[in-house]
Order: structure tokens, then sequence, then C-alpha cells
């Protein structure tokens, strides 16, 4: 993030001496605040302002979204209706995704364009758990569950998957908990055990719940103290 002067001398093509005797004269603001250091930190949503005049004003977005069946998680597809297609928001194109659902998986999914908050949320040693409802063919049985718990290899990546938490809830339904998000890992897990994976939604990030009020398709903003609850991971 650049300082105070760099981003001015950039943005205005002003020489930094002649910061010096703007910021004397009280004629910046940062975030509603009279400036006077040359090394402040500007960050990606302060608000910037020069005589009163606005130099940057981005605002953050924190989206949460209940993805259909049949939208992909990408921002454009040349096949299919992306999530991006899904919003109604003239700054949607500024958006990016946190954490992608494969095409035929359903439920919650995050999106901003603020980077720094959706790397805390994605870096392995966050240990975000993420809650996902499974519907499979074959009856669930109590074995299922040690092995998800011990974690399983893969060979095409040669690593072996983190502990996982498998709670049974009908013969044909479970919630499934993980920590990390390997390429198709519920279904490649399930049919480790020779069950084949019918459904898949995710209802949960870390304590973030997907709003039962949002029909499949619908998003909105996040609010401020969802934002709090994912506090820790950020």
């Amino acid at each position: 993030m650049p300082r105070l002067d760099r981003f001015l001398s950039r943005t205005l093509a002003i020489k930094r001496s002649d910061l010096r005797l703007m910021l004397a004269r009280g004629r910046i603001e940062v975030d509603g605040h009279r400036a006077t250091d040359s090394n402040q930190v500007i960050r990606p949503f302060s608000e910037v302002r020069c005589d009163g005049r606005i130099v940057q004003a981005r605002t953050a977005h924190y989206v949460m979204l209940n993805k259909p069946k049949g939208v992909v998680s990408a921002t454009r597809d040349d096949v299919h209706r992306t999530v991006i297609d899904l919003l109604d928001a003239p700054w949607k194109d500024e958006l990016h995704i946190v954490g992608r659902l494969d095409l035929n998986s359903t439920g919650l999914m995050l999106l901003t364009n603020d980077g720094r908050w959706s790397r805390a949320l994605s870096l392995p040693e966050s240990k975000l758990p993420k809650g996902y409802r499974v519907w499979v063919k074959r009856t669930l049985t109590s074995a299922d569950v040690e092995v998800f718990r011990q974690g399983l290899y893969f060979g095409y990546e040669n690593i072996t998957t983190r502990p996982a938490e498998l709670r049974i809830r009908g013969e044909f339904e479970a919630e499934v908990s993980l920590l990390e998000g390997r390429y198709h890992q519920i279904r490649r897990m399930f049919a480790h055990l020779g069950n084949e994976v019918t459904s898949i939604h995710r209802f949960a990030v870390g304590p973030l719940m997907l709003d039962a009020a949002l029909a499949p398709g619908q998003s909105r903003e996040l609010k401020s103290t969802e934002l709090k609850t994912l506090a820790p991971w950020t």
C-alpha cells in the first residue's frame, strides 16, 4: 500500500515537495480527517480528498450469495452463467470469488473486492471450517465417519487430506466440515468409500451461516455484525 506522498504524486502528477505545502495548508483529507503526515499509508478503501475534490473513494463490498445448481463459480465463462451474472449491482465487475463451488453444488458463496479480506479467509493457516450438507446413493456408516476423521490420501496430488468431520443425519444424508478445499474433495472422499455423491450444499463458512431468506440465485451484502463474526480469520 502506498504512502500518501507517493499516492498523490502519482495520482495528481505533483511534486512531493509541493505536497508538504498542501498538507501544511490543510488541503488534503484522508477518511474525513485533515492529513498532516506525508508517510501516512493509503489503503485501497481510504477516501482521499484534495481541496474538497475526491481523489479516491472506493467502497469495500462483501457479498453473500446462494449459488444455484448449474451456475459456474467464475467471473467470466463462455458457456455457463456465472455467479457474477446473478448480481444486480453497478460494482459487480469489481468482485472476485472467495472459495469456489463446483458447477453442480449449491449454497453459500462469498464475493468481495477486498483482496486483503479474501486472502485472509483463504489462507490454510486460518483453519476456517466450511460446512456442507451432502446426499449420497449408498447407506452411510460409522466406519465412514472414522475414515473422514483420519484423512484420505489423494495420489494425484500426493497429499493426505486434513481430518474432516462427518456427521450422519440420515441413511443417505450427512454434514461434512472441511478445513480445506481440494479439487472436488467431498466427491472424491466419498468415491474412495465406494459411494456416489448426488448433491452438495454449502451452508456455512466458519460461523457465518447462509441466510435462509435468500432463494437460489439471490444475494445481499454482509451485515457489519456478520463481518465481525469472521474477524478472527481476517
